[in-house]
């Protein structure tokens, strides 16, 4: 790539090209293309992909491209990839950046203001599919593919409609499970390319994941912090760990770092190697596992109370065998929770929208809303639709002044139908007993 660097870009391009029509055509080449760009055109020739006409599939909706832009964590790396790729552009150099996710559906892209024309011409565009077996080899589908960086120039890429551009991608993946999240990509006209770059955007993508690897950090330190008391109530053997199975701490066991998780994993008593049978309970960032004794007696059904208080004071309150804890909860949170706790069948995501913003089409909003109210209590909620666990007592406690109110009751069954659940019967469940008023630490205050 440095000796093409090198020369003029034209050509370049046309060495290139003679590259790819000989290799394509089953001649010999004037010279042996890179391995990684090989490797590429032969898995495209296998599949049928045309590399004479420019393929193309239609962009994502604008809900759904804003539903994988919520729900992608590289979200949250944006300002670093600007900051880390968006400084090449003070070289003088014209490119955009591009995040894609992990079908290779670009998410986000920006850049210089020329290029950016450039690419909505040839529909590389924010909602595109730009996967290698879609468009052909370039640097967001082949580095997806490869799982390792690559850069893509000219005649490099399998569809001579992509020729007039060069392009350097890195994968990036999730340190806490290895899951491929997307990827980050340079794009430019052919005097755009540099030896160098595609260094900087493999480099830009391992910092990206270190800096996923410190937030996971961060959250484990936040579940260390709310477990350790719990932990300490227990009684036997018991650890805390966080949606990945990442240990946050434990009493009694052998240390694990990581403990492996079923797909089905939530509330409940499941089985887990090496443990054995345990009783999961929900915690503020994971779960608290404990295991079940020969002789322990059935654990009691977890009870939430959602105290709704005053203006700004609304929290929820969870209890379960081992103890409790409480968090505080902003309006629109506790809003959609007392949606919930009034209709124990459950609600759409746009039932939901209707009933809090008086508008069912605003789903995304509701879905991005409950993604946050589920990092907390996801154990205790199902979805599809959205409602309390059936195993859930629930009590509600309105504003001050007024009686504290059980959950709504279910429809009464039909006869022969099985009896409603703890959380959804007519008569009030259990009381649980609330924590002393006063101030409560970020982000979670324990009860005793």
């Amino acid at each position: 790539m440095s000796s093409l660097a090198a020369m003029d870009a034209r050509e370049a391009a046309l060495l290139l090209k003679g590259v790819r029509d000989a290799e394509l055509g089953g001649r010999a080449a004037p010279l042996a293309p890179r391995a990684e760009i090989r490797d590429s055109w032969r898995r495209l020739l296998r599949t049928g992909l045309d590399p004479d006409r420019d393929h193309r599939t239609g962009l994502l909706t604008a809900q759904e491209l804003e539903r994988r832009r919520t729900a992608s964590p590289l979200r949250g790396l944006l300002p670093l990839l600007r900051q880390e790729l968006g400084a090449a552009g003070g070289t003088g150099l014209r490119h955009i950046m591009v995040v894609a996710d992990a079908e290779g559906r670009v998410l986000w892209r920006e850049g210089h203001p020329a290029v950016l024309r450039m690419a909505d011409g040839h529909g590389f565009a924010p909602g595109a599919d730009w996967a290698e077996d879609t468009v052909g080899t370039n640097g967001v589908g082949t580095a997806l593919v490869t799982g390792r960086p690559v850069q893509v120039h000219s005649a490099e890429h399998f569809v001579s409609t992509h020729h007039a551009w060069t392009c350097a991608g890195a994968p990036v993946t999730d340190p806490r499970d290895g899951r491929l999240l997307g990827a980050v990509d340079v794009s430019g006209p052919l005097a755009t390319l540099h030896p160098a770059t595609l260094m900087l955007v493999g480099s830009v993508a391992r910092l990206a994941e270190a800096e996923l690897r410190n937030r996971h950090f961060g959250a484990l330190a936040r579940l260390r912090a709310v477990a350790a008391p719990v932990l300490c109530r227990v009684g036997g053997r018991a650890l805390a760990v966080d949606g990945h199975g990442w240990t946050a701490g434990l009493t009694g066991l052998a240390p694990v770092d990581r403990l492996a998780l079923p797909p089905s994993f939530g509330a409940g008593r499941v089985r887990l190697a090496p443990l054995g049978l345990c009783e999961v309970e929900p915690l503020p960032g994971g779960w608290l596992v404990r295991v079940v004794e020969e002789d322990e007696r059935t654990a009691a059904a977890t009870r939430v109370v959602l105290d709704l208080g005053g203006p700004g004071r609304a929290r929820v309150e969870v209890s379960g065998a081992a103890g409790g804890w409480a968090q505080e909860l902003s309006p629109r949170h506790a809003e959609l929770l007392h949606v919930l706790a009034r209709h124990p069948g459950g609600r759409t995501a746009a039932e939901l929208a209707g009933d809090v913003f008086g508008d069912p089409s605003r789903t995304v909003t509701v879905r991005a809303e409950m993604s946050r109210v589920r990092r907390t209590l996801g154990g205790l909620l199902d979805h599809r639709p959205y409602r309390f666990r059936a195993e859930v007592e629930v009590t509600v406690v309105p504003p001050r002044g007024r009686a504290p109110q059980p959950a709504a009751a279910a429809p009464s069954p039909a006869p022969g139908a099985p009896t409603p659940s703890p959380a959804h019967a007519p008569s009030a469940p259990a009381p649980v007993p609330s924590p002393a008023r006063g101030p409560s630490p970020s982000p979670a205050r324990l009860t005793r």
